[in-house]
């Protein structure tokens, strides 16, 4: 087959061999896994409708879908029947979405877009709950932080003290991040988490109906950009913020019974927590993505989209109250990312595996 040139892919060394042997089938994916990242997310668009509306639709097993942020938004949009046109819904509305800006603020309010949010979530999801949480092959886990002790509630001046004294600990040591802030789960009700837990002091609790807007909602909640969501109704209590903070592109202790794990990312590099960013040895693979199959742009073809690079949060600023430009470079990038799609599409059919790279 033809070179890949907009798409990469990286295996680490149980799914390289794996590669080697047999292929690639969609019978052999066990967990798809969603990173947070915000406006990041909108060049997996084709490959999710690809995915999820017509590979994974091929194949019978049960797949864990585990997210955090806006990969929680999207694993659970994979959960509705008709996931294709769903995903192009997400796209559409998450492209134009804006917020009101005070008189002399470069931001909007926390409050303004956490009920701007809530609303969006509320409105994409109407009647469609029940298709989530019964799906009858995906389990869903949505990945959120909890905080603890100085970061209980949501507090103006406590706040920014505890998150200084989370990311001093998670400095010096990551399972120490756990003082302040523990993983919650929310998951398909009887689902197994799908990867172990001694990484970093870890919950579960079952998604319902009560539940799933609060966890997603939580799950997104940027820390100071938002407000933490409380106590989310069938979990401990305490302030829920974004499940990046602990667990940004989810390099998780992945179960191996479970078969390989597909993701679909945005870059080569799976950094632990949101407060390892600056931490770049932190960024190094390990044997917990043995069996995982990441497939990421190149970053050769990152380079011709708008300004040469991802869509991201500082686009909110650098666009400022013309949505148009911003909704016009958004739609491009996500438009320019079918290539994504379309190139993995054609290696399925032809697998070659000397153009798999180890992650």
């Amino acid at each position: 087959m033809a070179k890949l040139q907009a798409l990469r892919l990286y295996a680490g060394p149980a799914a390289l061999r794996h590669l080697q042997t047999q292929g690639l089938q969609a019978q052999d994916v066990g967990i798809v896994a969603g990173a947070a990242g915000g406006p990041k997310g909108l060049i997996l668009g084709p490959l999710d409708r690809f995915i999820f509306g017509h590979w994974l639709a091929q194949s019978t097993q049960t797949i864990d879908l585990v997210g955090a942020s806006v990969g929680a938004w999207r694993m659970a949009t994979a959960c509705f029947d008709d996931c294709a046109q769903a995903f192009e819904r997400f796209e559409h509305g998450y492209i134009r979405q804006q917020f009101e800006l005070e008189p002399g603020r470069k931001r909007p309010t926390a409050a303004h877009v956490s009920e701007r949010f809530a609303h969006n979530l509320q409105a994409f999801y109407a009647g469609r709950l029940p298709q989530v949480l019964a799906h009858p092959r995906y389990r869903l886990h949505v990945l959120t932080s909890r905080g603890r002790h100085l970061l209980r509630r949501e507090q103006r001046w406590l706040t920014p003290a505890g998150y200084l004294g989370a990311w001093l600990s998670n400095a010096l040591h990551r399972p120490a991040l756990g003082a302040w802030l523990e993983r919650v789960v929310f998951s398909t009700p009887g689902a197994a988490l799908p990867f172990g837990s001694a990484d970093l002091r870890t919950r579960q609790a079952w998604l319902d109906e009560r539940n799933l807007l609060p966890a997603l909602q939580a799950s997104c909640s940027v820390p100071f950009a938002m407000q933490a969501v409380p106590d989310i109704p069938g979990a401990p209590k305490g302030a829920y913020w974004d499940g990046g903070i602990t667990d940004y592109h989810l390099h998780l202790n992945w179960r191996r019974e479970s078969g390989l794990v597909l993701y679909p990312h945005f870059q080569r590099h799976l950094v632990p927590g949101w407060l390892d960013k600056a931490l770049k040895w932190r960024h190094r693979s390990t044997a917990f993505l043995d069996h995982t199959l990441v497939l990421a742009p190149n970053p050769d073809w990152l380079r011709t989209l708008p300004h040469g690079k991802l869509p991201d949060r500082s686009d909110f600023e650098r666009y400022g109250s013309d949505l148009g430009a911003r909704v016009q470079a958004w739609s491009w990038a996500a438009s320019a990312s079918q290539q994504l799609a379309d190139e993995f599409d054609a290696w399925l059919q032809q697998p070659d595996p000397s153009q798999v790279r180890l992650l």
